[in-house]
């Protein structure tokens, strides 16, 4: 096939596609999985080679695009990742040290772990789903989860699949969510929580005592 030369015009990167500007005018779209995985991910501006094809519809479409030059994939995602565990690790060993010096009970790590998974359950189907054009989960439910304890889940997701990190506002009220959770934490631990940490401790017991 004729290999053709453009430039991204337009890249979403939530959703995964956008579209090429090929020398000589027109659009072309662009979808990420037809990308170089050898590759960062695209961007707007980034000079790229392709294939042309067509879609079901007819419609035009590039192919084993690859970019020109000087765009070799970096260690850079992978690093976001593993720092993203880390501080996910970081926090769960210090919520766990809480629990074995009996500040905590073992209910709020248990929360944790559970808000978490479910949290990075839902960014991966959200990505999925953003790829697919399917319905999409609202941004409030994936913020409402973090704020509740999901956060860990939603830090490692973001940077594993490469979702919801590019839009501004987005990040913003994500960051707001985990500042917002740590200080509720942090109040349960102070002397006002005392109360509500007594009925957990109660009920962390009772739970206890009902599975063993």
């Amino acid at each position: 096939m004729t290999i053709h030369a453009g430039v991204i015009a337009t890249w979403n990167d939530d959703r995964g596609y956008g579209f090429i500007e090929p020398e000589g005018g027109g659009k072309v779209f662009l979808h990420i999985r037809d990308f170089s995985r050898r590759h960062r991910r695209p961007r707007a501006g980034l000079a790229v080679r392709f294939e042309l094809s067509a879609d079901s519809r007819g419609r035009p479409r590039a192919v084993r695009v690859q970019p020109r030059e000087g765009y070799r994939r970096t260690s850079r995602a992978g690093r976001q990742v593993r720092m993203a565990g880390a501080l996910c690790l970081g926090f769960y060993a210090g919520i766990g040290s809480l629990v074995l010096m009996g500040e905590l009970p073992l209910l709020v790590p248990a929360w944790y772990a559970l808000f978490g998974l479910v949290t990075f359950a839902l960014y991966a189907k959200d990505k999925a789903a953003a790829r697919s054009a399917r319905w999409r989960t609202p941004e409030n439910t994936l913020h409402l989860l973090s704020l509740a304890g999901g956060w860990t889940g939603a830090l490692v997701a973001r940077q594993l699949f490469r979702h919801k990190t590019s839009k501004v506002s987005f990040r913003v009220i994500f960051w707001l969510t985990v500042a917002a959770n740590l200080l509720a934490l942090g109040w349960l631990l102070s002397p006002s929580g005392s109360a509500l940490l007594d009925q957990l401790w109660m009920l962390s017991r009772e739970v206890e005592h009902y599975l063993w």
